[in-house]
Order: structure tokens, then sequence, then C-alpha cells
């Protein structure tokens, strides 16, 4: 009787494994929704339980013993890792990533905007490839989220080109030109709350803080989506907009890029 119970429990307890780190990762893989109900939700909060931590310090502490310190390539490969083969996380990822690089590179931006720092990802991709003497400013409303993320930005030792700002976007863009010194933007990366894109993207346009020529780089248009943004960027004389087709990050669901240049 007692190996018969011990022989059900240990299938029991295979058939839970097999479930949860391989049957349903591949299941949410082309489906959006699910993938951010299982990764963002399910999983983060039960590793959050198990752990007595969160995702970003897990995330931080896997930096700091992997990465190289002052090597911002180093960085965004270890987080990329462990994204792909340990915890799923919010971050632009590598695919859509090597988008955002090209954009930056071909904008080569003297002042950069971010609106959503998370852990720091995509801060460090778009630091390591400005020109010299430009900086960029990021926008974390989450007082955790901020405080990994500096930490994330200082590995990759790129600190002094990074200035990060805490609190909410639209409190903070009315004070950018005279509490930081900023004219225009010539970059903006939108990666935050994606009901706020288009109500900021307003709000910078009403501070005068857009010049012609200014490019914006949406994340997340189609999932989880910006319909509202899409259609304002889309139609509105005041843009021309094209989109890149790539990926939810860490994923095979359908997701994208919107680049929209501000014609004046």
């Amino acid at each position: 009787m007692l190996l018969l119970v011990v022989c059900v429990a240990a299938c029991v307890a295979l058939l839970w494994y097999t479930l949860v780190f391989f049957v349903i990762p591949a299941l949410v893989q082309y489906n959006g929704t699910l993938a951010l109900l299982w990764h963002d939700v399910i999983v983060e909060r039960s590793l959050d339980w198990l752990t007595r931590s969160t995702r970003p310090q897990r995330l931080l502490t896997h930096v700091k013993q992997r990465a190289r310190r002052g090597d911002a390539q180093s960085v965004i490969t270890t987080i990329d890792d462990y994204c792909r083969a340990r915890e799923w996380a919010m971050n632009v990822g590598d695919e859509k990533g090597s988008i955002l690089d090209q954009v930056v590179c071909e904008v080569s931006p003297d002042v950069a905007l971010e609106l959503g720092t998370y852990c720091g990802y995509s801060s460090v991709r778009i630091a390591r490839l400005l020109p010299p003497g430009a900086r960029l400013l990021t926008v974390e409303f989450n007082h955790d989220y901020a405080t990994v993320a500096r930490e994330v930005i200082d590995w990759a030792g790129l600190q002094d080109r990074v200035q990060l700002l805490e609190g909410a976007s639209g409190d903070l863009i009315p004070q950018l030109r005279q509490k930081h010194g900023i004219e225009t933007l010539d970059f903006i990366f939108l990666d935050h709350w994606k009901d706020r894109y288009l109500p900021d993207t307003r709000l910078l346009e009403d501070c005068s803080l857009l010049r012609r020529g200014t490019v914006l780089l949406a994340d997340n248009v189609i999932c989880p989506g910006t319909p509202d943004y899409l259609e304002y960027v889309r139609s509105s004389p005041r843009y021309q907009s094209q989109y890149f087709s790539s990926h939810l990050e860490y994923t095979r669901a359908e997701d994208g890029l919107e680049k929209s240049v501000f014609l004046g």
C-alpha cells in the first residue's frame, strides 16, 4: 500500500513538473494574452511567494553573479539569457531590442527620453549607443523597479549617461524644460503603461518638447496593444509612422514596434 502511495505521488509530481516547466510554457509561446497571464501573473506571483523576493530582485542578483561589471553588452546578454531560460520578464527583449538599437543609431540623439524604465534593460540598450555627451532621461513610477534599475544601469557602467526620474509620467513631463533643462527631445521610447501612450504623447506636444524630426518609438503596440495610440499617430498629419513587426519579448506571439516621426 505504501509503495502504491509513493508511486502515485511520484507520478503526480512528475506530471506537475512536466506541465509547469514544459507543456504550459510551450503552449503559451504563441498566444500573447496567455503568455502574459502565465508569466506575468501566475509564475511571477508564485516565485515571489516561494523566494520571498521579487522578479526584479532576482534578475538583479543574476546580473551581479553573471555579467561583467562595466560591460553593457554583457549585462544585456545576461538578462536575455535569464529571461529565456529561467524567468520571463517584460523587457523589450533581444528581438525587438535589435530594432530599438537600429532606430537609436539612426537618430543618434543628443537628448533621449524613455517612459517606463522597469529594471533598466532598455535604458542600457539605449545609453550604450548614445553619442558622446548625449543624455538619456528615463521615467519610472514604481520605486522598487527604479531601485533595481539604478543598480543595473550602474553595473553596466552607464550611470553618467542616464538620469532616472521617479514619478508619474504625467507629472514629470511638464517639468522637463524648467527643472531638467530640456528644450526639445530627439528620441522618445514609450514602454510604460499602455493607456498612457496617447495622453503622454499629447502632453509632450502641448509642452512643445517635440521638434520637427523627433522620433517616437512605441513598444507592445500589438500585445498588450495600444489601439488608440496607433490610430492617432497613423491618422494625424503631424506624424509619419512605420510599423516593425516582431514578437512579444521572449515568445513567438505577435507584437511590434511603431516608429513615428514628428513632422511639426
